[in-house]
């Protein structure tokens, strides 16, 4: 399995990297994009170094390298996740506007009928962001709002992340037992 990781710069940037963390321990082979502010907010909200963030990628590519593979939709690839995703991409997605990597890539999953999933970390949400997000849906991407459910009593920051990280792996097909699940 193939999957493009974009990290944007929103506000809970550990979900993401757990995800590229989760993905690797899986082996699987994940294509990685940062946004400019993602690498802010790595140094802000975490221990991790970018380097470090970088290195859990099979492949990393610059924010505006549109000349990268992934820029292509002949590129064979299974699926792509953003998380987290902002306002602002998940505006871009939605109306198509492929000026960087991470919404030309995500352009691309819509087009080729690919599992594309894009993770918002947003709360509240205006009227025109819930506008976008249906649009998404509508042309075939699944909206996840990175919003972790409690049954599984978590005690920690690290086990909401894991119910995210599991509910990710699920939407791919990737077996995984980050969270307990519901019912015994």
């Amino acid at each position: 399995m193939k999957i493009i990781v974009a990290i944007c710069g929103a506000s809970g940037i550990g979900y993401g990297i757990e995800l590229l963390k989760a993905l690797k321990e899986a082996e699987i082979e994940t294509h990685l994009i940062l946004s400019e502010w993602a690498e802010k907010l790595i140094e802000e909200e975490t221990k991790e170094s970018i380097a470090q963030v970088k290195k859990l990628a099979g492949k990393v590519y610059g924010y505006k390298d549109m000349g990268a593979a992934i820029s292509s939709s002949s590129f064979l690839v299974d699926g792509m996740i953003v998380c987290p995703a902002t306002v602002k991409t998940v505006s871009e997605i939605a109306n198509a506007d492929s000026s960087n990597l991470i919404s030309r890539a995500a352009d691309n999953m819509l087009k080729m009928r690919k599992k594309l999933v894009v993770c918002i970390r947003e709360t509240p949400l205006s009227g025109p962001c819930l506008e976008n997000l249906t649009k998404i849906s509508q042309y075939g991407g699944i909206v996840m709002p990175l919003s972790p459910g409690f049954y599984h009593k978590p005690k920690t920051i690290k086990d909401l992340e894991a119910f995210i990280i599991g509910k990710i792996m699920d939407l791919l097909g990737i077996e995984n037992s980050k969270f307990e699940r519901w019912g015994k």
